[in-house]
């Protein structure tokens, strides 16, 4: 036992089933955790990244709504060691018992206890696949090892003002580590101990001994009146047990990150939160630093040729300034400023991209102007046409607008010059 508890055997979950309706129209043809972002990645890659930074190199992905290009992006990039019995295996709904889809996330471990059942693992890790953030897992499980919780919750500080947004955790006055209460979105919450002015929201991540995951999962099953959510029911089930801890994201040291980054979390459940996400990379100190080489961030994005920047007389200058530019990019006597710009983009001459996000593959014609927008895949911006310029105008050419004004083009999406 003791040499168990020094290299403890740990499957991780990696949750993918999530249908992304705020995100429409990026989610209109795929789920939401393979959604493109930060030019050559998927919102899955960080989750899998973190997982496989910490150690832990047996992984499930759970998935369930238009998962083709998910599975695919698995498939091609995700390959482990077969020799040593490592691997990420994108699993649908199996319906194992009985013919319906996942109704929750702890319906989906439910559904999928087979896997569990089949890698016997001491600890099971389960995460979310669509936050942009850095963890070290193995610092949450040497916590909850340490604590003897039966579950514990990765939790981010956030303001006391925000508390009706999340997921709050109430801790135990005496002991931090303990969660005194679960509430969902309150209105009257109360502050840390250490920080009156601050809250502990549940980041969606969390550490579980198998057997009392197994249990909470199949007696939620039958419960009547449950949602069959992790935050929702399985937490709140282990906290009236007394068997819950919770792990602040803050105490979690991830090589190479900087004061600046350590406890950067974003949750990109809406188009402008998306679009937020993007504009902390682009900064000379970014707050998300993609460049942190001792944490890396995998993914594949093909065999694509360096990006090219081509013109420079008459006016007719490519260049990009504060833009993240993507290989197989072509910034043809173009002007970018503060704007992310994935694989296969072509900005043609005298055409002008300001504070956007533009995907894969994307034609923007000369003297086109872009300005504040998500421009999702293969759209073709005609010459001279006008993006992100008048909102009224975009929304008559069907276009998504948003309540802060930020346009979103769907993919493939015609657009009328």
């Amino acid at each position: 036992m003791p040499g168990r508890l020094r290299n403890p055997k740990v499957l991780a979950i990696v949750l993918a089933g999530g249908e992304g309706k705020r995100l429409l129209p990026l989610t209109a043809d795929r789920a939401k955790p393979a959604v493109p972002f930060g030019g050559i990645y998927r919102l899955i890659d960080f989750a899998l990244s973190n997982v496989v930074n910490s150690g832990y190199l047996k992984i499930v992905v759970l998935t369930q709504y238009k998962s083709h290009s998910l599975d695919r992006h698995i498939s091609k990039t995700w390959r482990m060691s077969n020799m040593l019995g490592n691997y990420v295996a994108p699993v649908p709904a199996q319906q194992r018992v009985g013919k319906r889809w996942y109704a929750g996330s702890a319906d989906a471990i439910f559904q999928s206890l087979n896997l569990v059942h089949d890698e016997r693992p001491d600890h099971v890790v389960v995460v979310g696949a669509d936050n942009i953030y850095r963890m070290d897992f193995a610092q949450l499980l040497a916590q909850h090892i340490e604590t003897g919780a039966g579950a514990t919750v990765a939790a981010i500080r956030q303001p006391i003002a925000m508390a009706d947004q999340f997921g709050v955790i109430d801790v135990e006055p005496a002991d931090p580590r303990r969660i005194r209460a679960f509430l969902e979105k309150p209105t009257d919450p109360v502050g840390l101990p250490d920080a009156p002015h601050e809250i502990l929201a549940s980041m969606g991540n969390y550490v579980f001994d198998t057997d009392a995951l197994v249990d909470a999962v199949t007696r939620d099953a039958d419960r009547e009146g449950s949602d069959h959510d992790m935050g929702g029911d399985i937490v709140p089930d282990f906290v009236d047990r007394g068997e819950a801890g919770v792990y602040d994201f803050r105490d979690n040291d991830v090589a190479g990150s900087t004061d600046r980054d350590r406890d950067y979390w974003r949750d990109v459940g809406t188009l402008d939160a998306y679009y937020d996400a993007h504009m902390d990379l682009i900064s000379v100190l970014p707050v998300f630093n993609l460049y942190n080489y001792d944490w890396p961030l995998y993914t594949d994005y093909g065999p694509l040729p360096p990006a090219k920047f081509v013109h420079g007389w008459h006016g007719r200058i490519g260049h990009a300034v504060n833009s993240s530019v993507s290989p197989g990019v072509v910034v043809s006597g173009a002007t970018v400023e503060n704007s992310v710009l994935s694989p296969g983009v072509y900005a043609h001459s005298w055409s002008s991209v300001t504070d956007s996000v533009v995907l894969d593959n994307v034609q923007i014609g000369r003297h086109a102007v872009v300005r504040r927008a998500i421009i999702d895949k293969n759209v073709v911006i005609p010459d001279n046409a006008r993006v992100g310029m008048d909102p009224e105008e975009d929304r008559a050419r069907g276009l998504t607008v948003t309540e802060s004004g930020l346009v979103v083009i769907g993919k493939g999406q015609l657009i009328a010059s």
